[in-house]
């Protein structure tokens, strides 16, 4: 049995994590084609970086961790089984938790459906709630495939629909799904190969779905028209060429695609970004529509395996990147025209007067509101798992500087 703890939600100290659950029974597939906005009373300056919640901040004052900013925190004590003791974490033990699709709010009850990848389990997290079963996806999850992204239907308030990029015994397709039902076939075909599996959907202000498909080991491909793979594409909820695209009758919206990490952008969509692992460095793109992913925003030759972005540019003027081998938060200065202005601030990287590195390999992360993203971590793939892992985190604004980093 598993112990929880019920506590009061303070927007503030908004903190979170996703809950452990076991779904059992698999679907078959059908080949069948087929927010809330709220302003800070006061909000962080631009000079502070989004960084871990309150279980991973040093000098936080609140109950256990001092009394004061000159004080140090007291460390949390080690997870005991599936029971962390981290307040950033509310439900724990479930297994490579690679897609997280935050249910928007005012931050006060955050929630979200997080997946794992190898299994296709997909459960609710909510704060102050036990989590629920919501759906399974049956995967292949070999190599670096699986369940590896999910996000809400652009009108998700209505639908209730949520889509997903799985690998299957023959291919990597989108999936749509509602809540413990069989998932339906939207985009089949995508090639799959022995690496280059992940994927990764985000959503444009336009309500379009924005699919980065990986280049299947060949890449190649990312630069061959008639191949899905190793493209970034732009189509409708019904799996057709969105109205808009580069190329009228086209789904395809860039190219030159490997390895997908996450898609995020800012509220607006001014602003959206791509993160990718290439054979000689990870980077970042800005998106933009009919051009080729040839010259990164930022370049990070160490491959740190970036995974998962927030663009809380409009409320800390930083772009947060998770990475799930480094294990650390990059957090990328960035104007609100897009530009980047200097290198990432890293944190949770475990080096003195910074947050330790609490929670590990970090993976997919999704965005709640402009002030508040949830994470979720990866340390039972290749990893250092503590008892209480995997888990789902939420990322904030913090008090507390994060230092510079390399490129």
């Amino acid at each position: 049995m598993r112990t929880r703890y019920r506590r009061k939600w303070t927007a503030p100290l908004a903190i979170l994590a996703c809950g452990a659950l076991l779904l059992s029974g698999c679907a078959e597939f059908d080949n069948t084609a087929a927010g809330q906005k709220f302003t800070p009373v006061n909000p962080p300056s631009p000079e502070v970086p989004p960084q871990i919640g309150p279980g991973g901040e040093a000098g936080d004052a609140g109950p256990g961790r001092g009394n004061g900013p000159n004080q140090a925190p007291t460390p949390v004590p080690p997870p005991q089984g599936c029971k962390d003791f981290d307040k950033a974490v509310i439900a724990t033990c479930l297994d490579t938790v690679a897609a997280v699709a935050a249910i928007p709010g005012d931050g006060t009850a955050p929630s979200a459906l997080a997946g794992e990848r190898k299994s296709g389990r997909i459960l609710l997290a909510a704060a102050e709630k036990d989590p629920a079963d919501w759906a399974t996806v049956p995967v292949d999850g070999s190599g670096d495939g699986g369940l590896t992204s999910l996000a809400l239907s652009p009108g998700f308030a209505e639908d209730q629909l949520v889509f997903a990029y799985i690998t299957t015994p023959t291919d990597n397709r989108v999936v749509r799904l509602a809540k413990g039902q069989a998932p339906k076939p939207v985009l089949t075909g995508i090639p799959k190969g022995a690496t280059g599996n992940r994927g990764a959907i985000g959503t444009d202000a336009k309500g379009a779905l924005l699919v980065a498909t990986g280049d299947a080991g060949n890449p190649g491909l990312a630069a061959d028209p008639a191949s899905l793979a190793g493209k970034v594409l732009r189509i409708d909820t019904s799996g057709k060429p969105a109205p808009g695209n580069p190329t009228a009758g086209s789904a395809v919206f860039s190219t030159g695609v490997h390895s997908p990490g996450g898609i995020c952008r800012d509220q607006a969509g001014s602003r959206v970004w791509l993160t990718d692992r290439l054979a000689d460095k990870d980077v970042l793109y800005r998106l933009r529509g009919g051009q080729p992913l040839t010259t990164p925003a930022w370049s990070w030759t160490d491959k740190p395996g970036v995974a998962g972005c927030a663009d809380f540019v409009g409320t800390t003027g930083y772009l947060s990147i998770t990475t799930s081998i480094a294990g650390n938060l990059q957090n990328l200065p960035v104007t609100p025209d897009g530009a980047v202005t200097g290198k990432p601030n890293v944190v949770m990287d475990g080096k003195v007067g910074k947050p330790p590195k609490t929670f590990g390999r970090l993976s997919a992360m999704s965005m709640v509101n402009p002030q508040i993203a949830l994470a979720g971590t990866v340390n039972k793939d290749g990893g250092s798992p503590v008892s209480s892992d995997d888990r789902v985190v939420i990322i904030t604004p913090s008090a507390s500087s994060g230092g510079g980093g390399k490129d």
